[in-house]
């Protein structure tokens, strides 16, 4: 006797009914994916944007478009440029002119030069079409080192000084706080430190605080003041390094003068104090300069 297929009553029906359950319920997914779209980059419950879309075919163009920002974003590249990110170029040793290469040729730079003979060398190998600066480059035994010197022909350039006292505090520190600096050094009176303190953020990064140790806080200012202004300067290490820049002059200076600039620079800081130096004007090469006898 053959197998008797058996149908339970209503299993078809109930089948059809599920089936169709589960059509509207994908149907609703749909629907509601097709108005929103995650956006990259969004935080929390920003991510999602509606868009609006009524159909599969505009979903999956959105998806697209998410999946393509995000990767963009990732590889570092703007929407909508299909070029690649090019590799950053090594940056170039700089490379001299002919004239200062031309210059390098005329020095020995195994010679220590007498300081006569240096600033004659040094007029040959100048390269600006300008009233150039003489600068002179020191290095030391140690760091920490600092003082004045009264460079008997100054340097050239012409010191502007204020001077702080009762009378002008109130007038400097308003001009300070505007932005207004108009003033190379600052003298002042010990009894205005307090309320030049209120500027000290301005002034202290450009070396114009007043300092005991560079004599710019004296009960005399006045007397400080015309010392600076006829030629006083004041010299120190860098922070970190035993290395002194300072300005003798200017090339227009006669020989002479920045001799004696020279002269007076060397004997401040102590010949016992000093490895070497380098005579050099505004973009030229250095000079080695002989300062013992």
């Amino acid at each position: 006797m053959g197998k008797i297929k058996v149908a339970t009553l209503g299993s078809e029906n109930e089948e059809e009914l599920r089936h169709r359950q589960q059509v509207r319920r994908e149907e609703k997914r749909k629907r509601e994916q097709a108005h929103k779209v995650h956006v990259s980059g969004m935080k929390g419950g920003q991510r999602v944007k509606e868009v609006g879309a009524q159909s599969e075919e505009e979903i999956e163009k959105l998806a697209r478009l998410a999946e393509e920002v995000e990767k963009d974003q990732a590889e570092g590249i703007k929407v909508g440029k299909e070029e690649e990110k090019k590799p950053k170029k090594e940056r170039k040793a700089k490379s001299r002119s002919k004239n200062y290469k031309a210059a390098l040729m005329k020095i020995d730079h195994k010679k220590f030069y007498p300081i006569d003979d240096a600033l004659k060398l040094l007029r040959e190998i100048s390269l600006t079409h300008f009233d150039a600066t003489v600068e002179l480059h020191i290095n030391t035994i140690e760091k920490g080192l600092r003082g004045t010197v009264s460079l008997p022909h100054g340097t050239g350039k012409k010191i502007r000084v204020a001077i702080a006292t009762a009378e002008t505090i109130e007038k400097i520190v308003s001009e300070v706080e505007k932005g207004k600096i108009g003033f190379d050094a600052l003298v002042a009176h010990p009894s205005v430190m307090g309320k030049l303190a209120r500027v000290a953020k301005f002034l202290g990064p450009k070396g114009l605080m007043p300092n005991p140790k560079n004599g710019t806080i004296s009960p005399a200012p006045e007397k400080v003041a015309k010392k600076l202004e006829e030629g006083e300067v004041s010299w120190k290490t860098e922070t970190d390094f035993p290395i002194i820049h300072l300005v003798i002059g200017k090339l227009s200076f006669k020989d002479k003068q920045l001799e004696e600039n020279f002269s007076a620079l060397i004997k401040s800081i102590g010949e016992t104090k000093i490895k070497s130096i380098t005579l050099k004007s505004t973009m030229s090469p250095g000079i080695k300069v002989k300062f013992t006898e």
